[in-house]
């Protein structure tokens, strides 16, 4: 059974053929790559992926524009009927733009750009995403975003951390987020929000692989691969 996946690009996309690169690597499959103007995405899609960059060059807020691309209305309709969508760093920011998860990414604190490599701690190991993980493994993926400070109120929070739906928390200061929050999840468990990028860390190239089990968590759960 093969894994049928899809990356959307927006104006401004910069991710989007890495995230694509790495469906393909792990799943053997190449993903479907969608337009944001697209009306609809290909049938029986196992699993959708939101690449990082800049859509519509952050005006606005990062990804305020992008979430009201045509496309997104088949994105929230197909997370909504229980596929997986993951979005990564500027997809982050479009699913919560898009009300697919709750918060909102803000300027870094101290208003500087990250890029680097960072420690992460793998709060919840439950999710087709992070069930190729241990609960509190620390892993090493690479961040690049200016706008990656993770914000929601008190309530928010609490109800994030009670239900468990904190995938990934920074193991050290990063960028202001609240409660150190790298990745978060939905209720339902299927639609997966983190700023590090872990297409960027799934062969020992690109000096690590500790991204690659969650693509292969992701094929696994999905297709028995």
């Amino acid at each position: 059974m093969s894994f049928r996946s899809a990356v959307i690009t927006f104006p401004g996309s910069n991710c989007d053929r890495d995230m694509a690169d790495a469906l393909e690597k792990i799943s053997g499959t190449a993903p479907h790559r969608v337009w944001h103007g697209d009306a609809a995405l290909p049938d029986g899609l196992d699993f959708i992926a939101l690449p990082g960059g800049f859509s519509y060059g952050d005006y606005l807020r990062s990804g305020a524009m992008a979430a009201r691309s045509p496309i997104m209305q088949a994105v929230i309709a197909a997370a909504n009927q229980g596929v997986p969508v993951l979005g990564v760093c500027n997809g982050f920011q479009v699913l919560t733009e898009a009300g697919l998860l709750p918060g909102a990414l803000m300027r870094n604190a101290g208003i500087r750009f990250v890029c680097r490599e960072v420690k992460l701690k793998v709060e919840n190991t439950q999710s087709l995403f992070t069930a190729g993980y241990s609960a509190g493994q620390e892993i090493t993926i690479p961040v690049a975003h200016h706008d990656g400070n993770y914000f929601a109120d008190a309530e928010t929070l609490d109800r994030l951390e009670g239900e468990g739906r904190v995938a990934f928390r920074y193991a050290e200061p990063v960028n202001g987020s609240a409660r150190d929050i790298a990745g978060v999840l939905n209720a339902a468990g299927n639609v997966l929000g983190m700023m590090p990028h872990p297409e960027r860390m799934i062969e020992p190239a690109h000096g690590g692989t500790d991204g690659r089990a969650l693509f292969e968590s992701a094929v696994r759960g999905l297709v028995g691969a």
